[in-house]
């Protein structure tokens, strides 16, 4: 894979590129904002962001949480629902992979939460590992309630999907784009060859090594956003699986999927297009490469968030994240993926048989030019069966990782 610049997609007035002070390549995009839409999850008070925006030079988490408070009866979708609508080997396979969680600040009750969601699902004990950034089992960043919220989402979601997956927490000490861009550099010398981002850069300049995120033989994946329409980074990065957010519904046993409007994806300004991609109307980096739930997922939280602590319902592409992360795990071939390349390089007859193809809905925000086009809108047929909110699809089994 060669390195991809590190940018903000949003009216970029200036750029300057060079190298740090170790002659690692980096990129710097100064923009000036437009005044974003409200996304539906905010205008319609269905939820609220875990995490308080970011300032400059740091990351935002990509946690919703909604605003219904769970009573004694858990609601929103659960483990068995993930593992069925997703046709995924959940009970038998994942045994000695490791799925590592980058997140910031600490959560000190995450493996007392853990323990307490894997209990109420009939899920077995955890194999679970936290680490500072620094990979050491100890010596924790300060805790935040809001990051705290988002690490056990990204915990809880990996016990969904691969209930028999290690898990591995790496706490960045802040939600600095240096601290995040070292501790996931961190998840990799320690062993973990998928490495799950639930949060990104969603306003402007942004700075990043370009070489985090591009390690031979190891899996990065980040969620694309919440905010409509737009690709951030690291989810724009190429060497990056970016992962759009769909809405589930049941009708007896048979699951069925919708873009979820709030999810990011499009095109990714100034970074170039790879040369796996051949979409006809973006040229440069097209998101999503793929897609998960994103909205109504049961989560427990003990840490006190707005002095409630217990179940909640969670919205958000941080959900379909580590649920993507999940699937690769299951099907043992993170070292051979690359990106979102093999997404899109799989055959017609291998995406019709191991992925699930959205054919309904529309990312919000989308610019006039682009409105009814592939980028914005599942099902045109513009582009095979790709979009830009949901990408190739949700998984249908294992096949197609």
């Amino acid at each position: 894979m060669r390195p991809s610049l590190a940018v903000i997609p949003i009216a970029v007035a200036l750029a300057v590129a060079g190298c740090d002070s170790a002659g690692v390549p980096i990129a710097k995009v100064q923009s000036a904002a437009p005044a974003r839409y409200v996304p539906q999850w905010q205008a319609q008070h269905l939820a609220r962001a875990a995490c308080p925006p970011a300032g400059p030079g740091e990351a935002q988490c990509a946690a919703l949480i909604g605003y219904q408070r769970v009573g004694r009866d858990v609601t929103g979708w659960k483990p068995a629902d993930i593992e069925a609508a997703y046709h995924l080997p959940s009970s038998s396979k994942g045994k000695g992979q490791i799925v590592a969680l980058v997140d910031a600040y600490d959560n000190p009750n995450v493996a007392s939460d853990l323990a307490t969601y894997r209990s109420y699902f009939g899920l077995p004990t955890a194999k679970f590992f936290k680490y500072n950034q620094k990979g050491q089992q100890g010596h924790y960043p300060k805790g935040n309630s809001g990051w705290g919220f988002e690490i056990d989402l990204d915990v809880d979601m990996v016990s969904a999907a691969c209930p028999n997956c290690t898990i591995y927490l790496i706490e960045a000490k802040t939600n600095s784009l240096n601290s995040l861009g070292d501790a996931d550099k961190e998840a990799v010398k320690l062993g973990a060859t998928i490495v799950s981002n639930s949060w990104g850069c969603y306003q402007s300049g942004c700075t990043w090594h370009t070489t985090d995120f591009d390690v031979q033989d190891v899996t990065f994946l980040a969620a694309a956003g919440d905010i409509g329409y737009g690709s951030f980074p690291p989810a724009q990065f190429e060497s990056v699986i970016s992962v759009g957010g769909t809405e589930l519904s049941k009708s007896g046993s048979t699951y069925s999927e919708v873009v979820w409007p709030d999810t990011s994806g499009g095109c990714a300004p100034d970074i170039e297009k790879p040369s796996w991609q051949s979409d006809p109307t973006c040229a440069t980096r097209t998101a999503n490469d793929i897609a998960a739930l994103a909205r109504n997922v049961a989560i427990y939280d003990s840490y006190e968030y707005n002095s409630y602590a217990g179940w909640f319902v969670a919205y958000g592409t941080s959900l379909a994240t580590p649920i993507i992360a999940s699937a690769i795990a299951l099907a043992g071939n993170s070292t051979k993926q690359d990106g979102g390349k093999d997404f899109w390089t799989l055959s017609k007859s291998q995406r019709k048989a191991s992925l699930h193809t959205i054919s309904s809905g529309t990312i919000d925000d989308c610019p006039p030019s682009l409105g009814g086009t592939y980028l914005c809108v599942a099902g045109t047929g513009q582009f095979g069966t790709y979009s830009g909110p949901t990408g190739w699809g949700t998984p249908n089994g294992i096949g197609a990782f």
